[in-house]
């Protein structure tokens, strides 16, 4: 039996999970209020260590601005493996000319035809990922 057979699941460095972030582009941004968990969809660009996503004025900006620890995943799938990412960090809204000039500067558009003029910022604290080998499901007896 292949040594792989036996581990089909493989930690990933930091380096690693950065670099399928910086080629990644939609994710899922998890939060929690009054204990009460949510998720949202979100296109996203990873630059200099960090991760931002536009926005505009509604739940989750209102959920950021009572609780600004978050949970972030991406993950990708493959014909023969997938992966997945996850950033644990603190999410604040960019605020000063400066900083939403240099993130106007960045490829970050809406996937659908709005307008979100607010930049959100995660400043990571953790970041994990896995690499998935695919395949049937090994004899079971």
């Amino acid at each position: 039996m292949d040594t792989n057979d036996l581990y089909p699941v493989r930690h990933l460095s930091e380096d690693e999970c950065w670099e399928l972030l910086i080629s990644s582009s939609f994710g899922r941004l998890a939060m929690s209020i009054s204990g009460e968990p949510d998720i949202y969809p979100v296109n996203f660009i990873a630059s200099d260590r960090r991760l931002l996503f536009r926005t505009a004025e509604g739940t989750k900006l209102l959920e950021l601005t009572v609780n600004d620890k978050v949970a972030f995943e991406t993950d990708g799938i493959g014909r023969d493996e997938a992966w997945s990412v996850v950033v644990r960090g603190q999410a604040r809204v960019l605020d000063t000319q400066a900083e939403i000039e240099a993130a106007d500067q960045l490829p970050l558009r809406p996937l659908i035809p709005t307008l979100k003029y607010i930049y959100v910022e995660i400043t990571p604290q953790v970041v994990t990922g896995r690499r998935f080998e695919l395949g049937p499901e090994p004899e079971r007896y």
